[in-house]
């Protein structure tokens, strides 16, 4: 078997994620702890018993899901999970960022203040009602940024999320991507729908958000990694941290390429991949870009359980 592991993005929050590990796991609370302290607040108690809408705002989103992913990591490590049997590690979208800090290129609580102030940067780039994202199913990427050109007119619209291979997300200024949810429903998309998101992320139009996040990575040291990170925006494992780091900013406004760093993985001779936080999303993309694939989701103390008792 040769393992990966996959961390998720924005969309996966629940109210309540993670807190089965943290009373199962003391390594497990010490990530939520450690997360609290960098940012000088009880982010926790949001994420544990606050409110679904609070916690889905994007400065509080990203780092929470960080925290969950990192959590459920360390309770499968304290049962003894080798960072040495992982071949590849990769995060969509926010979970690249989990995915650096479980490789070890960056801290819990640099990598919790760095999402911090990349959910605020990507929330004030572009006011509120001016962007949108759309689903667009049963179109193929290629398809699909025909589709985001011809709805552009002067505005911007891109393929924003290759996801898997009859699921592309477009983002862009509102009215171009309504317009592309009607040119993709003319070119045989079985479905076109609004994302109910805040902000339209990985375009051109979060550029102020990506300035932001050059300067806030300038300041943070990333070591080399202990396992090969598999980032968005090349789809292709890496170990150089000056690349890696240059590859975060691109990744702002730069598209998802979920479904190719998928199968860059398994023509490396990738068989498992284990999807470690919130949510089952990533699973599902996974088995339909590649059936042979084995997945498993990993977000409880259960999980961890069955995980390791194979």
């Amino acid at each position: 078997m040769s393992l990966a592991l996959v961390f998720p993005g924005q969309g996966a929050q629940t109210v309540g994620m993670g807190r089965d590990l943290a009373e199962s796991y003391p390594s497990a609370r010490a990530i939520f702890d450690e997360v609290d302290d960098a940012l000088d607040e009880h982010l926790s108690a949001l994420i544990w018993g606050g409110d679904l809408e609070t916690l889905t705002l994007t400065q509080n989103a990203q780092p929470a899901l960080m925290a969950t992913s990192l959590a459920a990591l360390s309770a499968l490590q304290s049962e003894g999970l080798s960072l040495e049997s992982i071949s590849f590690v990769a995060g969509h979208s926010l979970g690249e960022y989990s995915a650096h800090c479980a490789a070890g290129t960056l801290s819990i609580a640099d990598t919790a203040r760095l999402l911090r102030i990349r959910g605020k940067a990507m929330q004030e780039a572009v006011p509120v009602g001016h962007g949108a994202m759309a689903a667009l199913l049963g179109l193929n990427f290629e398809t699909v940024i025909e589709v985001a050109h011809e709805a552009a007119q002067g505005e911007v619209c891109q393929a924003a999320n290759d996801n898997d291979p009859g699921q592309v997300v477009v983002s862009g200024h509102k009215a171009a991507v309504e317009r592309a949810i009607k040119i993709a429903d003319r070119r045989g998309a079985k479905r076109a729908v609004m994302l109910p998101v805040s902000a339209p992320f990985h375009c051109a139009l979060m550029e102020p958000a990506a300035s932001i996040m050059a300067n806030a990575l300038s300041s943070v040291k990333m070591a080399n990694p202990e396992v090969s990170i598999v980032p968005n925006v090349n789809a292709e494992g890496c170990i150089s941290p000056a690349v890696l780091k240059k590859l975060l900013v691109q990744q702002v406004t730069s598209p998802v390429r979920w479904r190719e760093s998928i199968m860059w993985m398994t023509e490396q001779g990738v068989t498992e991949i284990w999807e470690v936080g919130a949510g089952k999303a990533l699973s599902g993309m996974v088995r339909r870009i590649d059936k042979t694939i084995s997945t498993r989701a990993i977000g409880s103390s259960n999980d961890v359980e069955a995980a390791l008792s194979v």
